[in-house]
């Protein structure tokens, strides 16, 4: 029923949106036909007034769509959970015949409906670390690509009309147009590369990490110092993508808070697990902060912690306004092989 009431309160207002992106038009429209009668104020105005209603519309038509797609998500869900649910009480009436006739298993089963349990809570973490990230795209497509074309439309209109009344106005409008296309195209990169980095299939884990270092070192004029004793061989996917997103979200933190001028990356691979040690010059925290199993900190270093314990590992941060931040992490390694 929230979504339902969401998507009708999204409706009015794009409704609403474009009776005024519509007036605007119109504006814009008038004043473009008679130029000359306009101060240059009033066609800048009557321009801004048109693209910020155009991109408040495209925004919360934006908004309209993924609420209707997450409403038939919810609907199709919601079918196969219910065909799941009368398949389990088909199952337990079969399970509660074996009883009777199985006294003696009774630990058995109990085990394995714990099992089943199990599975099921881990499914449902699943599920929800799925919606976070689909939230956090969308959040990010519709703050960067929607805007962007919705931005789009507008230059080219523009463009369109001031290309034969006024021809260096037009050329100017196309340099913004051409800034603004690289603009998004830059922000649909780094949201591909934000899903998966290319280079972890294609090169390994510390090639990989070179790379977004040299990067980050390029924007930031900050000093980046890896050093690792891991040769060709490679980890487990699961284990490299954890590695690659724990580097990559600390030297996020070091560029947003730590007024930090160099940072140190030590990687050992050895026999019984991996260390990884991320330290910084910079200006440091309150570590109490953040401690503690429920770590009150920042969205990334909760992040960090729980990608540790996933792979069972240990997390450890320490900081001090003299010594910067270190932020430790022991992964083991399974000697089987499993």
């Amino acid at each position: 029923m929230a979504i339902k009431s969401q998507i009708h309160e999204v409706i009015r207002d794009v409704d609403a949106l474009a009776l005024v992106e519509k007036d605007c038009r119109y504006r814009l429209m008038i004043v473009s036909r008679n130029i000359k009668q306009y101060s240059e104020s009033d066609i800048r105005q009557a321009y801004e007034k048109a693209k910020d209603s155009q991109v408040k519309l495209a925004a919360r038509r934006n908004d309209e769509h993924l609420l209707i797609e997450k409403r038939s998500e919810l609907e199709r869900r919601y079918k196969v959970y219910k065909e799941t649910a009368e398949k389990a009480e088909s199952l337990v009436s079969r399970v509660s015949v074996v009883m009777d006739y199985l006294g003696g298993g009774l630990k058995d089963l109990s085990d394995q409906i714990e099992d089943l349990k199990q599975k099921k809570d881990i499914g449902i973490k699943i599920i929800r670390a799925q919606e976070e990230e689909r939230k956090r795209l969308a959040r990010e497509i519709h703050d960067g690509p929607a805007q962007t074309m919705a931005n789009l439309v507008m230059k080219a209109e523009i463009c369109e009309k001031l290309v034969d009344k006024d021809p260096e106005k037009a050329k100017t409008e196309l340099g913004d147009f051409r800034d603004t296309v690289r603009m998004g195209l830059g922000d649909i990169r780094k949201i591909i590369y934000d899903l998966r980095p290319m280079s972890l299939d294609d090169l390994g884990l510390i090639p990989s990490v070179q790379k977004l270092i040299n990067d980050f070192s390029d924007q930031t004029n900050i000093r980046v110092d890896l050093k690792s004793n891991m040769g060709g061989e490679g980890l487990a996917p699961e284990i490299e993508i954890a590695l690659f997103r724990i580097i990559q979200e600390s030297l996020a933190n070091v560029r947003k808070h730590s007024k930090a001028n160099a940072v140190n990356i030590r990687f050992e691979v050895s026999e019984l697990g991996i260390n990884l040690l991320i330290s910084d010059n910079g200006i440091g925290f309150d570590t109490e902060a953040v401690r503690g199993p429920e770590m009150k900190g920042g969205f990334g270093l909760i992040s960090m912690k729980e990608r540790s314990e996933l792979l069972s590992g240990k997390f450890s941060i320490y900081s001090s306004a003299s010594t910067g931040t270190r932020i430790l992490i022991s992964i083991p390694l399974d000697t089987e092989g499993e």
